[in-house]
């Protein structure tokens, strides 16, 4: 399998002081979606115990996978009907907190089930079901499907009425910061591209909202400083809350939460398979079977369970992280390793956990358009070498990338099959009906 060219490999161990800051670069690049999910669903949810959760299940998949796969895991937005539900049929606010406990349970057995099936059976169903030119379009849509998201971000009037104008020069300035530092940039700046970028369009938020401030002008207030004033230094974990909420369950709440969690779980499980794919093609091994997709499976679905123990959020391996790897080309895994410990220890330091809650949408839009748009490149490179002057590999690759970036979803209840999903199965009905055709 061919990788990209990587200055660390896989097992590379880059000197502490430089690991250090690259893992800062991966929770910048992580930071605004994981705390984001606690603050969606809302109910109270702490970000920083999110923080905290993320690191520790981040942890839990690294020891999974025997450190072979340099990828950081998230809070999940597959999950966000799911919390929701959570809270919907509780009794009461703490039986909400031990139904997201119960539910990111119920989740991770389906991932044990799945680790067991793949481990008796192996993983050449899934490169039959999904060859390059299923699973190549689909990483892209990833990408793709988030695209619209890091322009909003990137327009964002942060809460204050901030000008687009002034939003879109904060979210420019950074991701041209980032750009110029990745493909200019000498040594060390090569490889942190995103922090630069994100100091650079801080810095020009923070001389705009000092102007606002002074003038009175919300139209030039880009950061919330108040967060500094109402910032905490404990995560408020959801295991002490739920732990008052675990009596007042009945079997009928349960069967709600089975409902709302455990069909997700294999909506996320298509999403599993695209994220490991393309970190394979960068770092040229096959995760899926070195260390394995049971492996991976199983470090993904306890780690998201024990994200949730201590924040609510089940959790997921993130395109954000694998895109970081891309663009910096650092895939060493000792960097996650101090990801997830930095993750941990920052959820304890109010100020810098608040100074990085204060970094504005549109300058992490600004670096999430670089972000978002290497998973989709790294897609699309996958299938270089399949022939699309073939109609059968034509139609497969043209259904799933409109339909992903159709935004095809469809709802049941309270599950949601996300774009990627719909694309994905939509992409590998088509591969299996069309591939019936002898050449």
């Amino acid at each position: 399998m061919n990788s990209m060219k990587l200055t660390y490999g896989v097992k590379d161990k880059p000197p502490v002081g430089q690991t250090i800051i690259f893992a800062l670069q991966q929770l910048l690049a992580i930071m605004a979606a994981t705390i984001a999910v606690p603050s969606i669903v809302g109910n109270g949810m702490s970000q920083t115990a999110a923080l905290f959760g993320a690191g520790i299940g981040t942890l839990v998949y690294l020891a999974f996978t025997k450190f072979k796969s340099p990828v950081f895991l998230g809070s999940s937005f597959a999950f966000l009907g799911s919390m929701a539900a959570a809270f919907a049929g509780a009794v009461s606010m703490e039986a909400g907190y031990a139904g997201l406990i119960i539910g990111a349970l119920f989740a991770g057995l389906v991932y044990v089930v799945i680790a067991l099936v793949v481990k008796a059976v192996g993983t050449g169903w899934i490169d039959k079901l999904m060859p390059p030119v299923v699973i190549g379009p689909t990483v892209a849509i990833i990408g793709l499907s988030l695209s619209g998201n890091a322009v909003g971000d990137l327009l964002n009037n942060g809460g204050f009425g901030t000008s687009i104008y002034v939003s879109f020069i904060c979210g420019i300035v950074t991701l041209c910061v980032t750009m110029l530092s990745s493909v200019f940039g000498k040594k060390m700046l090569k490889m942190i591209p995103f922090i630069i970028g994100i100091l650079a369009g801080y810095c020009v938020a923070t001389i705009f909202t000092l102007i606002g401030n002074a003038t009175g002008n919300d139209a030039l207030k880009v950061i919330d400083f108040s967060k500094f004033a109402a910032m905490t230094w404990v995560p408020d974990f959801t295991f002490l809350t739920a732990f008052k909420g675990f009596g007042q369950i009945d079997g009928s709440y349960l069967l709600t939460l089975f409902v709302a969690y455990a069909p997700v779980a294999f909506v996320v499980f298509a999403e599993h398979i695209a994220d490991h794919k393309n970190l394979s093609s960068i770092i040229g091994t096959d995760l899926t079977k070195d260390p394995g997709l049971d492996k991976t499976l199983l470090g993904d679905g306890v780690g998201s369970f024990a994200g949730a123990i201590f924040g609510g959020c089940p959790n997921t391996t993130y395109g954000e992280s694998v895109g970081c790897v891309a663009i910096s080309g650092n895939a060493s895994v000792v960097t996650i390793l101090y990801t997830a410990i930095l993750a941990i220890l920052i959820s304890f330091f109010g100020p810098f956990a608040t100074f990085l809650a204060t970094i504005p949408s549109c300058v992490m839009g600004g670096v999430c358009i670089a972000l978002y748009g290497f998973i989709a490149v790294s897609g699309l490179k996958m299938i270089q070498n399949v022939d699309l002057n073939d109609n059968r590999n034509l139609f497969v690759v043209s259904v799933i990338l409109i339909a992903g970036v159709g935004g095809m979803s469809l709802s049941f209840g309270a599950v949601t099959l996300t774009e990627v999903a719909c694309a994905l199965i939509l992409g590998i009905v088509t591969n299996v009906i069309l591939g019936k055709k002898k050449a």
